[in-house]
């Protein structure tokens, strides 16, 4: 059809990608290099290798830092994996090392305190959509259950986010008068409880069910309304929402 591509060009477009990738940065033609790139194009424009090669700064001797950045995408699997790994795991990929570990780390935990900074402006929290947009950076890098009680006023505004226990691998204890003592110190008018599932897979456990039942129990009782339960766990090609809200899976009783 006219004005198409041919295979041959697209042969060689990718081709010529695979040649790049493969280029120390410094003999890249300029208008190449990540850095220059950002520059003239913007940080959305740059692939993942390429931000990530840019917190890296230099490769090693016949390796360009993109051709480490993709090491670490392809041993990690995904940009969550990265950012959960250890500074021990970080290091182990060839040309990385303590110092290109520690920067990689401090990247991700500047992205996870950027999201804590958003709380500061009191967000409207209708929605567990909501609350997973609050609190899942937060809970990413968790490796175990931790229950946290994510307190409202009247509006259904954050008054605060109260972490009150932490369990093993895949099991939490909490107390009603935990989470209550919280929300009357605070004034809250409703709660929203909120825990992870380290396993990535949100789909309440029936000791969820039944924890949630007597904490909305008990919240009646209290005159403060437990407006949800929200599983934080993470997104795959087959699950593409990361959390479950037990409201909406008709787990909380009308």
């Amino acid at each position: 059809m006219g004005g198409g591509h041919s295979s041959l060009d697209v042969h060689r477009f990718f081709a010529n990608i695979i040649r790049m990738s493969h280029l120390l940065i410094r003999d890249m033609p300029e208008q190449e290099r990540p850095r220059e790139r950002l520059v003239a194009l913007g940080a959305d424009a740059l692939r993942h290798a390429e931000l990530i090669a840019i917190m890296l700064r230099t490769g090693m001797k016949g390796v360009s830092a993109i051709q480490i950045a993709e090491q670490l995408l392809q041993k990690f699997g995904t940009l969550d994996g990265l950012a959960r790994a250890s500074l021990a795991e970080l290091g182990q990929v060839k040309g990385v090392g303590r110092d290109k570990a520690i920067a990689l780390k401090a990247a991700f935990t500047l992205a996870q305190r950027m999201a804590k900074e958003l709380r500061s402006e009191a967000p409207l929290l209708e929605l567990p959509a909501h609350i997973a947009d609050l609190l899942r950076e937060e809970n990413r890098f968790l490796e175990v259950e931790t229950f946290q009680a994510v307190l409202l006023n009247t509006r259904r505004r954050l008054i605060r986010v109260e972490k009150l226990s932490q369990g093993t691998l895949d099991t939490i204890l909490v107390h009603p008068r935990e989470v209550f003592r919280a929300a009357i110190a605070a004034n809250a008018a409703c709660v929203v409880l909120v825990h992870n599932h380290p396993s990535g897979d949100p789909t309440p456990s029936e000791a969820d069910i039944k924890a949630t039942r007597d904490l909305i129990r008990a919240g009646q009782l209290l005159k403060i309304e437990v407006i949800d339960h929200v599983i934080l766990g993470r997104a795959t090609a087959e699950r593409t929402k990361d959390y479950a809200s037990l409201r909406e899976l008709g787990y909380f009783y009308s």
